[in-house]
């Protein structure tokens, strides 16, 4: 790993402690990038209207923080979807759509791109099978957690192995959402009320995306572990959708949560 003073990813006590050194994982935070602006920091969004050669050396840096080249950052078009892909070393660069990412081959970055949704690192050290998703309310809604368990254990991983981590992520005391939002997860179970609380606002409510995240990691099996660390709150380490919406600026950021298995 190099040692980049100016990167200061969170990382995962559980994820550490479990994988050791056979696994490298972060959750990269706007310290150490090159972007200016409403982007100022570690941009690593291609879809914002960033500059995308600044775009493209804040993820060169992310890849270096891995040792690896950058075609190596294995990213997808992310579209809030239950999919989750398999990469291994025929990976070329591209962008498919999907939501998260799985492989057992070391050496590829695999990464997700949040500014309020969930981003979720996995690993199951003893099988060196890894993923990474992208867990908005929608993904976490219609599976994507699941999928890329499904996907992992295809590769060779084992449920009762697997850690799951649960990085930065908009809290419930800033998420708050209107009544057919809340509709729409009771209908889909009406266990799924309880995630949500009154808000000052008539007829909205407060919705608790980290713990439903954790609750359908541990229902799916997994060791999960929650960072609890709000996005919104904190502006000067991480960019935030709803944040920038409620102060009617044109753009926002994003950052990266990334995980590697180590050559053995």
């Amino acid at each position: 790993m190099q040692d980049d003073a100016s990167l200061c990813p969170v990382q995962s006590p559980l994820l550490g402690a479990r994988a050791g050194r056979a696994i490298t994982h972060g959750y990269f935070t706007r310290q150490g990038g090159v972007s200016e602006g409403i982007y100022r920091g570690l941009n690593v969004g291609i879809g914002s209207h960033d500059d995308r050669a600044r775009v493209g050396e804040n993820r060169a840096r992310i890849a270096r923080w891995f040792d690896a080249e950058p075609h190596r950052l294995a990213t997808v078009h992310q579209i809030h979807s239950p999919d989750a892909l398999i990469v291994d070393g025929s990976y070329d660069g591209s962008r498919p759509e999907a939501d998260a990412l799985v492989t057992a081959t070391p050496g590829i970055v695999l990464g997700v791109l949040t500014a309020d949704c969930g981003p979720v690192l996995f690993a199951d050290p003893e099988a060196r099978v890894i993923g990474a998703a992208h867990a908005g309310w929608k993904g976490t809604l219609t599976g994507i957690l699941e999928s890329t368990i499904e996907a992992m254990v295809s590769l060779g991983a084992r449920r009762e192995r697997i850690v799951a981590c649960l990085g930065p992520s908009i809290s419930r005391q800033h998420y708050e959402v209107g009544p057919e939002f809340v509709e729409r997860f009771v209908a889909a179970d009406a266990g799924y009320s309880s995630f949500f609380s009154p808000s000052s606002r008539n007829g909205h409510a407060m919705f608790d995306l980290p713990a439903l995240t954790v609750r359908k990691l541990t229902e799916a099996g997994v060791t999960a572990e929650n960072l609890d660390i709000c996005t919104y709150a904190d502006e000067d380490r991480f960019f935030s959708y709803r944040r920038t919406t409620h102060r009617r600026e044109p753009d926002y950021g994003r950052q990266i949560s990334a995980i590697c298995l180590r050559e053995v």
